[in-house]
């Protein structure tokens, strides 16, 4: 019987890691000759496809004859140059760095023969310990829904149901004026700047500027002869100088109706006006509660970050900024605006733009740094089963199955990144879970919803008081407003 064939385990490749100064560390790799010698015969092949020798096919060019031609020191620096950055990928990985910033890489033997050395002087995330984070005390402004509040959204209420009756009183801000109106560049009538029987706003800037002006004080009867410039939103026409002739036809003002129990059960779903306006300050009082959460967030962040005693190394601002930057130049791109007419339109000059962006993002860096302190102090982390849950919610508004989702998400590598964005969520709900929330007169403030509102709570939107979803919001055919043109300029 032959004796069996010796195997021989491969020597691994090896690591370790030196930290010095400006979190940095240097990491050094070890690679073995026989392992590298499984580069360098890839580099060979990748040769072959490229170097054209007759009789041979692309490909398809013996080893031994390729290192005739080229010399084993061209395939040895072309394994170097593909292999190094796996190399240093997979000891990234095994020594479990944070790294930050693109390594510095010196190789420091085997780069003519034998066995394969190199160190990466490489930037970490730095460690933050912190203290006193699960005793903070933000302020933020109160929740509380005052009876002023509430006049102006039963006034705003009665103004959506007004009529309007003819005046024979001096055109003011808030009246309305029936119009002829044509605007000229020279003898060319603007049609977007131009309409008959145009039912419009005094005050309300609808059109340009200068209208408004000009009807202020005017009766029935008076015309206008003015020139404005067109605004942005007239689209191509935007800028022109044109000429405007406007005869004031009819007057109007809005005549409001009493708010009474009548008109509370005609306009909503309510008998008496104290019922609409019980409802009124329920809804807005969930409305503040809910932003009031939303700012409680913030404003724990905004604490735990100065809890932060470090320098914030400049590659972490650096990226901020970057995704800063980018995230506004996509969001101005879709809606057709560029970054120079938004520093334009903004009175900022590229310095200032910059300046303000980094301020930003040296305060979101130094909050990420805290934040990841609190999670590895706190051991904070999500279950599967929340997993499942934020999982269910992405597929239910997607409309897709969960499985189908939890398998995309899989696929793209996008798994962690859930469960982070969960554990960053759980870290900052036990900032607020542990701070103590006052308003501007240091009066503690509750912000829990009542139970049963949550979800209602979760769907407001808007960005103020006036924004509180209204009960009977759809006016009734015969009490709808009389304030509405059938006829408009196009802009």
């Amino acid at each position: 019987m032959a004796p069996p064939v010796a195997t021989s385990t491969p020597t691994p490749i090896t690591t370790s890691v030196e930290p010095i100064e400006d979190n940095k560390v240097r990491l050094h790799v070890a690679v073995p000759a026989v392992e590298f010698e499984k580069a360098v015969d890839a580099a060979f092949r990748k040769l072959g496809q490229e170097v054209k020798i007759p009789g041979f096919r692309p490909g398809k060019v013996p080893r031994q004859l390729l290192e005739a031609r080229l010399g084993t020191e061209v395939a040895r620096e072309q394994a170097l140059q593909d292999a190094l950055p796996r190399y240093y990928a997979d000891a990234v990985d095994a020594e479990d760095l944070d790294t930050i910033a693109p390594p510095d890489i010196d190789i420091t033997a085997g780069r003519d023969d034998g066995d394969i050395e190199f160190d990466a002087v490489v930037e970490v995330r730095p460690v933050v310990d912190l203290s006193g984070y699960d005793e903070l005390t933000v302020e933020i402004p109160s929740p509380a829904v005052s009876d002023e509040l509430i006049d102006e959204q039963v006034d705003g209420l009665r103004d959506r149901f007004a009529e309007l009756e003819d005046s024979t009183a001096p055109l003011a801000d808030g009246h309305y004026a029936q119009i002829d109106v044509k605007g000229y560049v020279h003898d060319e009538v603007v049609d977007a700047a131009s309409a008959s029987d145009f039912l419009y706003e005094v005050g309300s800037g609808g059109l340009v500027p200068r209208l408004d002006e000009e009807l202020r004080g005017k009766r029935p009867g008076d015309i206008l002869r003015f020139n404005d410039t067109l605004p942005e939103r007239m689209a191509e026409r935007a800028g022109d100088e044109v000429a405007f002739q406007v005869l004031v036809k009819e007057t109007k003002r809005k005549l409001l109706p009493d708010a009474t129990d009548e008109w509370a059960s005609e306009v909503s779903e309510f008998d008496t006006v104290a019922d609409l306006r019980a409802d009124m300050r329920r809804r807005l009082e969930l409305l503040n509660t809910v932003r009031a959460q939303v700012a409680a967030r913030d404003s724990a962040l905004q604490a735990l970050a100065e809890l932060v005693d470090i320098e914030v190394p400049d590659a972490l601002v650096s990226q901020e900024m970057e995704r800063r930057a980018h995230d506004l130049v996509h969001r101005l791109e879709e809606q057709g605006i560029s970054l120079s007419d938004y520093l334009a339109a903004t009175g900022q000059d590229q310095d200032a733009f910059l300046a303000t962006v980094r301020a930003s993002a040296l305060i979101a860096a130094r909050a990420d740094l805290a934040l990841r302190a609190v999670i590895t102090q706190e051991e904070i982390a999500p279950t599967d089963e929340e997993v499942d849950a934020e999982i269910g919610q992405m597929a239910e508004r997607m409309g897709e199955p969960a499985a189908k989702v939890r398998d995309d998400l899989g696929r793209r590598g996008l798994l962690e990144a859930v469960r982070s964005e969960l554990q960053r969520a759980k870290a900052v709900q036990f900032l607020v879970d542990h701070a103590t929330i006052t308003d501007p007169d240091g009066t503690v403030l509750d912000l829990t919803l009542p139970r049963g509102e949550e979800a209602e709570g979760a769907t407001v939107e808007g960005d103020g008081p006036a924004a509180a979803p209204q009960p009977g919001t759809e006016p009734k055919p015969e009490t709808a407003s009389a304030t509405e043109s059938e006829e408009e300029p196009e802009a």
